[in-house]
């Protein structure tokens, strides 16, 4: 029985470019022999995404993909929920519907976890010498200050705390009671896998191609307050 990467991609109103980043993930090649199980959650999208994986999925039969989606919007967190529970494979590695992150560099995730030295493997925006798209200087003050703060409740030392790119062993994922509908999920993933006894978690840097406001990104500063309010309440008062 072969190895299988789940792939989960939580998706919302993403009809316009969805169709290409799963041309990305059917086109990787995985290392180890590993095999793929892609994972699309519509959380209730407002334009065609629904129709634009179906399309895909008729004329892509050779890739497993399978589709579920909420009757209302959750947020991005309750669909990886969704995608986490439902991923049969051995591994999960959570990738955006966008194309900021590039699923070729799946095989820099797996290599820790395959060579047997890693349970958790995060991949960093800032580390490395990878392309790294110029855009907001806020933003990277803002991401280096919610990665300072987790690390300093988890004991890590962690460069992108809120990177989308986290490959977790399956059975490490299944096993937190992960509570964040929306954007929390990133801090309350951190530090519930910190507590696990002995566990292995490696960073690895990777490339990114973010998007701006007009090309769609949707996090904004109502989002980086609440990353600090879940840093806190899962370090502090809900372990």
């Amino acid at each position: 029985m072969s190895t299988t990467l789940s792939i989960v991609i939580p998706a919302y109103n993403e009809a316009a470019t969805i169709h290409l980043i799963l041309d990305k993930v059917k086109a990787v090649q995985l290392i180890g022999g590993l095999s793929k199980e892609v994972i699309v959650v519509n959380d209730c999208s407002k334009d065609d995404t629904e129709g634009a994986i179906q399309r895909y999925m008729a004329e892509n039969a050779d890739l497993n993909i399978q589709y579920y989606k909420h009757q209302v919007n959750k947020g991005k967190g309750a669909a990886l929920h969704t995608g986490i529970k439902e991923a049969k494979g051995d591994y999960i590695v959570i990738q955006d519907a966008d194309l900021e992150y590039d699923p070729e560099e799946f095989n820099i995730l797996l290599k820790p976890i395959l060579d047997n030295v890693a349970d958790v493997v995060y991949g960093s925006r800032f580390m490395g010498g990878n392309a790294h798209r110029i855009l907001f200087f806020w933003h990277s003050i803002g991401n280096k200050f919610l990665t300072f703060l987790s690390n300093a409740m988890t004991n890590l030392n962690l460069t992108d705390m809120e990177t989308c790119y986290k490959l977790f062993r399956a059975d490490i994922i299944k096993s937190l009671d992960l509570k964040e509908n929306r954007f929390g999920f990133e801090p309350e993933v951190t530090a519930k896998i910190a507590r696990i006894p002995n566990i292995r978690i490696y960073e690895v840097g990777i490339s990114y191609y973010g998007r701006t406001y007009d090309e769609g990104k949707k996090i904004d500063w109502k989002d980086g307050f609440r990353a600090i309010y879940c840093i806190l309440k899962y370090n502090l008062f809900s372990k």
